[in-house]
């Protein structure tokens, strides 16, 4: 694994190439129903097409690529808002590595079932990414299993970061990035490739304003604890650990700002890339858009948003998008 405090372009470069043939270049198409709402070219970054419909798969190919032949072993353990352990299960069904992931019961039902449909092992535990994380360490200590964290790495920081290789190979001109921000591997990781490469360029992060940890923790300076809520944009939850070594003073460094949501404005998000865009994206990948339409950020040039994924319950998809979909009702369908 890469020992590297803070995750270099290199890192990034060579990231690209471990996981070359075992992901997806996914598109950047322009936006004119955005563009013509913001006077500036907007692109979105269409990573929701990923093979296992989030970026995540990235950064867990990476780091599982990058473990030694004993770790694997082990197998491998994580903790999971959902997408990390569905990129993670299709890593390690694909190198024939056994996977566990533990999960709060906080995480939507059809990602759970979309996990244990790549042969994962799932364990639900508690009600927040902090005790699920209690039982992975449970198993590294009495069992050896090897952990993949779901950001604070640089493998996986690094995977995450091919995005940003990918906007400014796609976008050139690139005037500013909106990532979803929420543990900060994905928002590191796209900084550092974009910055190294075209350093006048602006990367903000946006989040929903129900327990947003990094944004919490950027204005206090240090790493906090929040309290997990319910939120359409539940795969920004959960929080960035009070040790954080990589992705806190990463994003203290790289980002220009954060951006933070309501849910209308999130459902706001999702309803218009089903409406103008024809895509179908969950709540979580929904926060750039949100924040272009509510008019949160400054534009003065090309602009990509990233749609991170799209493994939203489609019923819950249903409600939104119909205009069915009350406030506070984000998530109705749990597991148990």
């Amino acid at each position: 694994m890469m020992s590297s405090e803070l995750v270099s372009l290199t890192d990034i470069e060579a990231a690209r190439d471990q996981i070359a043939g075992k992901v997806l270049h996914t598109a950047t198409m322009p936006s004119p129903s955005l563009s013509a709402r913001a006077g500036v070219p907007v692109f979105l970054k269409m990573e929701h097409r990923q093979i296992t419909g989030s970026f995540k798969l990235r950064g867990a190919t990476n780091a599982l690529m990058s473990l030694s032949p004993e770790a694997k072993a082990h197998g491998v353990v994580a903790v999971s808002t959902g997408n990390h352990g569905r990129g993670l299960a299709y890593a390690a069904k694909a190198e024939g590595i056994r996977c566990i992931i533990c999960m709060s019961k906080l995480v939507p039902s059809n990602k759970v079932e979309g996990i244990r449909t790549l042969g994962a092992e799932v364990r639900i535990i508690g009600s927040s990414q902090d005790e699920a994380q209690l039982e992975v360490d449970r198993l590294v200590a009495e069992e050896g299993m090897t952990m993949v964290p779901p950001f604070d790495d640089a493998a996986i920081i690094a995977g995450q970061g091919t995005l940003g290789l990918e906007i400014v190979e796609d976008v050139p001109d690139i005037e500013l990035v909106l990532v979803p921000l929420s543990g900060g591997g994905l928002a590191a990781g796209i900084a550092r490739a974009v910055k190294a490469l075209k350093p006048g360029t602006r990367v903000i992060g946006v989040s929903m304003a129900k327990g947003a940890a990094m944004h919490a923790s950027l204005t206090a300076g240090k790493p906090v604890l929040v309290e997990e809520e319910e939120s359409l944009a539940d795969s920004l939850g959960g929080g960035i650990g009070l040790a954080n070594r990589h992705t806190f003073p990463m994003a203290r460094e790289l980002l220009d700002g954060t951006v933070l949501l309501s849910e209308d404005e999130i459902a706001a998000g999702i309803t218009h890339a089903y409406r103008e865009e024809r895509e179908i994206i969950e709540g979580s990948g929904a926060v750039g858009i949100g924040a272009l339409l509510a008019g949160k950020v400054e534009l003065r040039g090309p602009t990509v948003a990233l749609l991170s994924g799209r493994n939203i319950d489609m019923d819950l998809h249903l409600r939104i998008i119909s205009g069915k979909w009350p406030a506070g009702s984000a998530n109705q369908e749990r597991t148990a």
